[in-house]
């Protein structure tokens, strides 16, 4: 999809089709890189803004990234997608002139730098604030702005092993376990679209800009907010996992495997009667979650040779909506899944290097202004002759 930057004052300005979106007008700079801030990013775009992203010469870090497309990471395609792309090297006068001249035009700026780097660049709130004090400064940090730590480089995995995701995922007494899939990333990019809207909602009572961060650190602990209560009467050493235990989990089938959860009484019952296991539910030894999980060493391997007579798409039908499961798929199944294709989460888009590709689109439906089509993520510099100049443009003269 050709974007065309408009000939007048609004650089952002970007024709997008289809229908307005909630945050249609608002004008987003992306200098941020990898998933945290450009995924943030573009769930703005998904809602309607105009975002530019804004990268230096060697290009946002993510699109290096391993990836068995040759021209273009598969990971920068899924976190930037909606969005015009610039070059901007901040260390050049000329160029960090432009990004002021953006600036002054824009309601948002994005960026994941180390609280000491935006100062130096020229680009700290202070600063920034007095070129446009309507303006909404996200910074999304590893740790925070203050403590011992702020400096120190925060990446996903980093914060999971940190934090106690690792030690909780693995199995008892086993060693601690990874997350994959950036969990802490994705859920701080949901923190980045929240934040960044809420404060677009205030400045419009008070009419004033401000700071908002947003770290890996919190967005880490936020995901585990019912795991860190601690009572003063409480040890050290409790149980914090919010796993039941026993019947709710993963497991194995005729063929493939199966995911079911069965924690409410009704579930419970359809699952035993469903499976040839009624004598389960005629004593009170298991008519509760936590009795289940206390024994579920006599409960599963009843299950497992039950589970046996059919496979995991069988039993996934069999059960219906009397059990809650699901079927273990690949991620490749589910461009094609009937439920994925009913809610349109799926669009194709064209990009100038990769071609066409097919990738998810719009996290959130809003009825009355469901927001413009999605286009691909820029290629590096993509917008950039036409953002330069327009930024000159609107650089004050004289």
């Amino acid at each position: 999809m050709e974007i065309n930057i408009t000939a007048g004052e609004d650089v952002f300005g970007s024709d997008r089709a289809g229908q307005p979106g909630p945050l249609s007008g608002v004008r987003v700079l992306d200098l941020s890189a990898y998933i945290a801030g450009p995924y943030g990013c573009s769930l703005l775009a998904d809602q309607g803004a105009d975002v530019i992203k804004v990268e230096p010469p060697v290009g946002d870090n993510l699109r290096k990234y391993p990836s068995t497309l040759e021209t273009e990471s598969r990971a920068f395609l899924g976190v930037n997608r909606s969005k015009l792309g610039v070059v901007l090297d901040l260390k050049n006068p000329a160029d960090l002139e432009r990004l002021l001249a953006l600036v002054r035009n824009a309601d948002v700026l994005v960026h994941n730098f180390r609280p000491s780097v935006p100062g130096r660049l020229g680009i700290g709130y202070e600063q920034l604030s007095e070129v446009n004090p309507r303006l909404i400064y996200c910074a999304v940090t590893g740790y925070g702005e203050t403590g011992p730590l702020k400096d120190k480089a925060g990446y996903d995995q980093v914060l999971q092993t940190m934090t106690g995701m690792c030690t909780l995922q693995g199995k008892h007494g086993g060693p601690p376990e990874i997350l994959y899939g950036s969990v802490v990333d994705y859920y701080a990019s949901a923190l980045v679209a929240g934040a960044v809207a809420s404060a677009l909602y205030e400045r419009e009572k008070s009419g004033t800009g401000q700071y908002v961060g947003v770290s890996l650190l919190r967005a880490a602990l936020t995901m585990q907010s019912a795991r860190m209560v601690w009572a003063e009467s409480e040890p050290r050493e409790v149980g914090r996992d919010m796993r039941s235990g026993g019947i709710t989990g993963i497991h194995p089938t005729r063929d493939g495997y199966l995911y079911i959860s069965a924690n409410t009484p009704h579930f419970w019952r359809a699952l035993c009667e469903k499976t040839g296991l009624a004598d389960l539910l005629s004593t009170d030894r298991y008519d509760s979650v936590r009795k289940r999980a206390e024994h579920h060493g006599e409960i599963v391997p009843r299950l497992h040779a039950a589970l046996q007579e059919r496979s995991a798409l069988e039993w996934e039908a069999l059960f219906g909506e009397e059990v809650p499961c699901a079927a273990a798929r690949s991620v490749e199944d589910m461009f094609d899944f009937p439920q994925v294709a009913a809610e349109g989460m799926v669009a194709t888009f064209e990009h100038p290097v990769v071609g066409r590709y097919r990738g998810f689109t719009r996290a959130v439906k809003f009825g009355r202004t469901p927001g413009p089509e999605p286009f691909a993520a820029p290629a590096l510099d993509q917008h950039g002759d036409r953002v330069r100049a327009a930024a000159d443009r609107l650089a004050p003269h004289g």
